[in-house]
């Protein structure tokens, strides 16, 4: 679909730059892969009341995983993309930072990086700002240089992932009960799928006063709604953690911790855990912290790194 990111037009444009550069050009497919690591993933964590964010799967076993093994056997020294971000080498080791356009920066979806792909990894884009790139792009001749910023995702270009569920699944997801923190029903949801913590709009129940999606219980089938006061905590567990200096940290470290691409950033303390896991405890109630969301670690402009969002059953007794 030409209005995202990773479309056949995409593919023609790639092949016309390198043309008019004069530079190899190779196609690789990594149909399945895609297929395994991101595409089954995203429909798992939403079948399991989680929602995913793709793109940093897509990142870290695609493009940095799969093309980088693919660039060694060529005999590539480095990779280069067009994220904005930032690699600045100091101290003998690699440090990942924010764009110099923070409005553009991409740092989030980064996070699982390794010391030995940034190593082997350069983003020229991080030092520049959007027009800045459209300008240089032009004046190289090139046929992107003006081309639509792209926002979807790339396997559901139309944003309704719930009819992409659907059709890739097969399946049919059960309508099931709505219901408060007492688990009193407050009528009937079309399906888990459809939810995600903090939505207010398309529930469809006629309420007294505005409640939203706090939890989905998958397991009764059940979507848990509560009013914005009850929508904030104070924590959240993190799994799947990747610390990017690769060193793991034996004592707390205060952080600046993002939980969504454009939220900001917010003060607090990660508890490495014995089992790997992180615990966030954040200075002020955050609102709606959605498990399957990746929990990113900053240090100023810095990523420290990273993990994915899961269900505290500790917090959750409903």
């Amino acid at each position: 679909n030409p209005k995202t990111c990773c479309s056949l037009d995409d593919v023609e444009d790639a092949r016309s730059v390198c043309m008019h550069l004069g530079i190899p050009y190779y196609v690789f497919n990594f149909q399945d892969e895609f297929r395994q690591k991101v595409m089954d993933k995203f429909v798992d964590c939403y079948e399991h009341g989680r929602t995913p964010n793709p793109c940093i799967d897509c990142n870290r076993y695609l493009k940095f995983g799969k093309l980088y093994e693919r660039a060694k056997v060529l005999g590539c020294d480095v990779i280069v993309t067009g994220h904005y971000a930032r690699i600045e080498e100091r101290d003998g080791r690699f440090h990942l930072l924010k764009a110099l356009d923070e409005s553009k920066d991409q740092s989030y979806v980064l996070y699982a990086l390794t010391q030995e792909q940034l190593a082997h990894t350069v983003f020229p884009l991080g030092d520049l700002k959007k027009t800045e790139v459209r300008e240089i792009a032009k004046d190289a001749g090139m046929v992107n240089a003006e081309k639509r910023e792209s926002q979807d995702i790339c396997f559901v270009p139309d944003g309704d992932y719930v009819s992409f569920l659907k059709k890739y699944t097969g399946h049919e997801y059960p309508a099931g009960d709505f219901v408060d923190k007492e688990g009193k029903v407050l009528g009937t949801h079309k399906g888990i799928v459809c939810y995600t913590p903090g939505q207010r709009r398309g529930l469809g129940l006629a309420l007294p006063a505005p409640m939203y999606v706090s939890r989905l219980d998958v397991k009764n089938n059940r979507v848990i709604l509560v009013y914005d006061e009850d929508l904030r905590n104070t924590e959240a567990l993190v799994d799947d953690v990747n610390w990017i200096s690769g060193e793991v940290p034996t004592e707390p470290v205060r952080v600046q911790a993002k939980l969504r691409y454009h939220q900001k950033e917010q003060w607090a303390t990660a508890y490495p855990l014995e089992d790997g896991k992180v615990r966030l405890v954040f200075d002020e109630p955050i609102r709606a912290i959605t498990p399957g969301q990746a929990a990113v670690f900053y240090n100023g402009d810095e990523v420290l790194g990273g993990g994915t969002i899961i269900l505290d059953e500790t917090l959750h007794q409903l």
